[in-house]
Parts: C-alpha cells; sequence; structure tokens
C-alpha cells in the first residue's frame, strides 16, 4: 500500500532482505578466549587478519577503556591491530600490553619507522569478588591471559562464560559471551561479538522468554518467544542487588568485511547501541560501561549498499548475540 504522506513518484523504501549464517566471524577476523576459572575471570581477543577500520561508541555512564580517543575520525590513526575486552576492571586493562607483546612478536602493528607500534583499544568489565584479587601475585594475571587467548584465536570461538564472559553476569543469573552474524543482500557479511554483564535483566518478568525474542533466527537462543499471557510486571525494573555501588557493563564489538570509513565505523558504533536496548531492560545506566566498537576488515572489496540498512542489521546482531551470551552462559551454570 501506498503511504500517502510521501510525494508522489516517491522511490519505495528499501527492505533489509539477507541470508540467516547465525554464528560465523566475517572474513579477516578471529576471536581467541583465555579464561582462569579458580579466579572467574577471563580475556576475550578479536584479532585482525591484518587490520581493522575502527570506531567506538559509549553509552554507559561507567565505561572502562583504553586507546577509545584515538578512534575519532579526526585523529591520524584509523585503524587498530587488534581489540580485547577484559574481566577484572580497570586492572582488566593490562591486558592490552599482553596483545601488543602477541603483535610485536609477530611484526604486526602502526608503522612508526623504524618502528612497528601496535594498536589495541582495550574495554573490561566488573567482575571482581571477594577473594578476587588476594590470590594475584604482584600483578594481575590479565596481560598473560590476553598473550595466551591471541595464541587461541579461532574463526569458530566457544559461546557462553568464557574468556571476558566468564564472570560475567545480569540481573536475573549467569552472563556470557555471545556471537551473532548474518549475511546481507549483495554477500557482506556483519557480526557481532558481545560480553554481556548488565545491570539489568535480558529476560522478560520472571519468565525465561528473552527480551530480543523478535529478532531471533531459528533456536539459537532456545526458541522460547514473547510469554504468554504477557506479564504484568514485565516493566518492572529488575537489576542486580545494590547495583548502584557497582560496576557493570556489556560490551559488542560489530565485525564486518564491508569497506567503511572510521566515520561510517563510529555511526554504525552509535546505531548498534540499539540492539542493547532491545535486548536489555533497564540499560545504559549509570552504573554500566556500556559500549560498541566497529571494525571493518575490508574483505569483501565493497562498501554498503544502504548505510541505513547497515545499521539496521548491526543492531539486530547486537541484540542477538546479547542473548546468546546469556542463554549459553545460563545453560552452563544449571
Amino acid at each position: 500500500m501506498a503511504n500517502p504522506f510521501l510525494p508522489q513518484g516517491y522511490p519505495p523504501l528499501p527492505s533489509l532482505r539477507y541470508d540467516p549464517v547465525m554464528q560465523k566471524l566475517p572474513p579477516g577476523f578471529s576471536i581467541g578466549h583465555a579464561t582462569n576459572k579458580d579466579l572467574n575471570t577471563g580475556v576475550t581477543v578479536i584479532l585482525p587478519e591484518s587490520f581493522a577500520t575502527a570506531g567506538v561508541h559509549v553509552m554507559g555512564g561507567a565505561p572502562g577503556t583504553r586507546e577509545t580517543d584515538l578512534l575519532s575520525p579526526n585523529q591520524v590513526v584509523s585503524t587498530i591491530d587488534a581489540l580485547v575486552f577484559s574481566g577484572g576492571s580497570a586492572f582488566g586493562l593490562d591486558a592490552a600490553s599482553g596483545v601488543q607483546a602477541w603483535l610485536r612478536e609477530h611484526d604486526r602493528g602502526y608503522p612508526v619507522v623504524p618502528y612497528r607500534v601496535p594498536i589495541v583499544p582495550a574495554a573490561i568489565i566488573f567482575d571482581l569478588r571477594k577473594g578476587h584479587m588476594e590470590d594475584w601475585d604482584r600483578y594481575p594475571p590479565y596481560r598473560e591471559l590476553a598473550f595466551e587467548a591471541c595464541d587461541k584465536a579461532t574463526h569458530a570461538p566457544e559461546l557462553g562464560q568464557i574468556g571476558a564472559g566468564r564472570g560475567a553476569s545480569t540481573a536475573t543469573g549467569a552472563g556470557g559471551f555471545g556471537l551473532a552474524s548474518m549475511t546481507l543482500e549483495g554477500g557482506i557479511t556483519i557480526a557481532a561479538a558481545v560480553v554481556c554483564n548488565a545491570a539489568g535483566s535480558t529476560h522478560v518478568g520472571e519468565t525465561t522468554s528473552f527480551w530480543a525474542a523478535p529478532f531471533e533466527m531459528g533456536d539459537e537462543f532456545g526458541g522460547r518467544g514473547y510469554p504468554a499471557p504477557w506479564p504484568h510486571d514485565a516493566r518492572r525494573v529488575r537489576t542486580k542487588a545494590g547495583f548502584k555501588e557497582m560496576e557493570n557493563t556489556t560490551l559488542a564489538a560489530v565485525m564486518t568485511d564491508a569497506i567503511l570509513t572510521s566515520a561510517e565505523a563510529e555511526r554504525i558504533a552509535m546505531v548498534a547501541h540499539d540492539g542493547f536496548a532491545r535486548a536489555i531492560y533497564p540499560v545504559h545506566t549509570p552504573a554500566d560501561g556500556d559500549i560498541v566498537f566497529t571494525l571493518a576488515s575490508e574483505k569483501a572489496g565493497k562498501a554498503p549498499a544502504d548505510m541505513m540498512l547497515f545499521g539496521v542489521a548491526a543492531a539486530n546482531v547486537v541484540a542477538r548475540a546479547i542473548a546468546i551470551a546469556v542463554y549459553h552462559g545460563e545453560q552452563q551454570s544449571l
């Protein structure tokens, strides 16, 4: 049916047509996990094959990051050599040093004659628990865990309570690491890797149904759909006990093999935060450090045909990845 509010002869709006891929990394990326089960923490590293054009956007009120200012489109460096997510709160930012060491041994980094300097942004979640820091030596374990994660990088990473998602939780239980992807019309792949450690809930009320249910592909997070009847208290705010005094945070990396400028990567990171709002309630609270990175490997050799639809797809895969992270984390906690 024609839209009577559009001028006569106005072209129809494009549709988002794609083939589902479920959980697959775009060409040019691998992901590695390293987990310390005794400390209930870990590190996850996203490794571009060579480098990736990158952008970032922060929406949470309590972020913990490294090298994010460098990713602004008006800065000199627009590409990165790796991205690291870590547990350990601010101590976890040390993980980037381990990734830099690994990249240096593999002769990778931004060329600054006669050296190469690996550019490794980092973001952290808060997973410190009683007794956690008492079991460290002089230095926290994240540098060594990050180096190990680089060695373990794969095109098929595990999901759930692993890597940076090991100590993650939400208002209703376990959090974790999740991955979701899709292939757009024209062959471009877009994926989201997420560590969900939200102050809020990913479930509708007290049910097991996910807020992200409309975006699920197949039964990737249980096929539970929306609850029926709808819970009368679904809108009641559910958060972790004492969340105002704790750090939380959901971290996401949108990855694609498309060609993006640094400004476009930043814009997609902004839009992808919509996926947080589709999957977590409440979200972007003062106690969360919610952040989205965008990484483009340019392996497809083409730019997105429609940036609006590309942003919609980015938000969709982020919403799915959040629910997948929690679903697998909960299954492993049973």
